[in-house]
């Protein structure tokens, strides 16, 4: 988010310099600054097995299957975020969830902060935002993700995680999905 008016008092914000961060939004009534905001949101393998749960959901790509992702709400942590996400859209229950990093969207400003996790209990009952869901070979994910290019990078993420090795995954492409730092 990037802040134009003061959400205090909606004056027109001015630009003052702020050190190492540049000119950031700065309301002279309030001698505040308003830093612009990236949306959290998570993205989550699950992992059961040697099976990874992969979705469609056709208005985040046309022609690519998906992690589980979602926003973090606010007063709640990105852990329970994960929680509450896989929850919502499989109806699963997962446990030792574990951080692997994060990326950004460039132009939609959003930090996808990267975790996996591994299936507990339950049964998949898909919510209503997601068009189909099942999990699926874990060695080939990469493959089914045409357009997901992050969650492409989450999966080498959790491969190499697991003790994968190029040779044991994609069998479409192999030169392209290497497992990489």
């Amino acid at each position: 988010m990037k802040f134009i008016y003061c959400p205090l008092c909606g004056r027109k914000l001015e630009t003052k310099d702020s050190w190492d961060e540049g000119g950031v939004p700065y309301c002279s009534e309030h001698h505040m600054m308003f830093f612009d905001i990236p949306k959290p949101c998570v993205v989550v393998a699950v992992i059961k097995n040697n099976k990874i749960l992969l979705l469609k959901q056709s208005y985040i790509f046309k022609n690519s299957k998906v992690l589980v992702s979602g926003y973090v709400g606010v007063n709640e942590t990105v852990e329970d975020t994960v929680y509450r996400e896989v929850k919502e859209e499989t109806g699963i229950t997962i446990k030792d969830i574990k951080y692997l990093g994060s990326d950004f969207v460039k132009g939609k400003e959003l930090l996808m902060l990267t975790y996996m996790a591994y299936y507990e209990s339950g049964e998949i009952n898909k919510s209503s935002e997601v068009e189909w869901l099942d999990w699926s070979n874990i060695e080939n994910a990469i493959c089914e993700m045409n357009e997901d290019e992050i969650g492409k990078r989450v999966v080498r993420k959790v491969l190499k995680e697991i003790g994968y090795t190029d040779e044991m995954i994609c069998k479409c492409n192999i030169s392209e999905y290497k497992i990489r730092d």
